[in-house]
């Protein structure tokens, strides 16, 4: 059994689980977790917990719920389980690398469930937002999202490879959690990750594919002040050392994460300047 869908043991997987199934609070009194079940129900519980054991299903593909900054958001295995250290900045509103009200225009790029998107024009409510993907399931799956926490007014929903559609718009914070896994370690996951689309983790031999194509064209979106921030996971090393000229600021994680950077619009000038001579 692995756990890395929303929980990292077994004990908090199940007590969510079962919470979640039976439409329970977490918050719940002990003297309703100390009711007896009856018959049904426990055949229903016994059935999830098979099906968990047995199929190595992620917790949120059988109940279509996962949480990102304390928001509830439907998925199934057209998307990813939400779980980017992400979800940190954007509870702090990317403080102090953005000025909260100069942003008018985030984009969101691979947004699978559109969590990050709708995160984020939750938290900037004067800005709106751009959420690409290039899986017509994933944005199937991120306009219910939207629906459902009723930012569709502000949040537009884009098939796009990267910033392919996005003709001439951009943007004051570009945020993407691309797929980084590497043909060698997509071989060796654990079989919960198999359920997630493989698009949306593999990104060829050293995990860099979609990374490389970031950092050549971000700039050309983004404002000056503007900041990119991507997700890299294990890939981190491989970065560093593919692109050593590059002054990657690798940011820290009070809830846990790792293999986030952030670059400047200026740092991603600087580097073009040097790549250039």
């Amino acid at each position: 059994m692995c756990f890395g869908h929303g929980t990292d043991n077994a004990y908090d997987e199940a007590a969510y689980l079962v919470l979640r199934a039976l439409g329970l609070p977490f918050e719940i009194d002990d003297e309703k977790l100390n009711e007896t079940l009856n018959g049904e129900i426990k055949d229903f519980l016994v059935n999830l917990i098979t099906v968990r054991i047995e199929q190595r299903l992620p917790v949120a593909y059988m109940l279509n719920e996962a949480w990102f900054c304390g928001l509830s958001f439907y998925v199934d295995e057209r998307v990813l389980v939400p779980r980017s250290p992400i979800a940190e900045l954007i509870g702090q509103r990317f403080s102090p690398w953005v000025v909260e009200e100069k942003v008018s225009r985030i984009l969101d790029i691979g947004t699978g469930s559109a969590c990050i998107a709708i995160a984020s024009a939750l938290a900037f409510p004067d800005a709106y937002v751009d959420a690409v993907d290039i899986s017509s399931g994933a944005l199937a799956v991120a306009a219910e999202n939207a629906h459902r926490h009723e930012v569709s007014e502000r949040l537009r929903l884009l098939r796009s490879d990267l910033f392919e559609n996005l003709q001439d718009q951009t943007y004051d914070i570009i945020i993407a959690n691309p797929p980084y896994v590497s043909e060698d370690e997509m071989a060796s996951l654990p079989a919960e990750f198999r359920h997630e689309p493989e698009q949306a983790l593999e990104a060829g031999e050293d995990g860099l594919d979609i990374v490389r194509r970031l950092l050549s064209e971000s700039r050309k979106y983004l404002n000056d002040g503007g900041v990119l921030i991507v997700e890299v996971g294990n890939a981190e090393v491989a970065l560093v050392q593919a692109f050593p000229q590059i002054p990657f600021l690798w940011l820290e994680f009070e809830f846990g994460g790792e293999g986030v950077f952030l670059l400047t619009s200026e740092a991603l000038d600087k580097s073009a300047k040097q790549k250039a001579s």
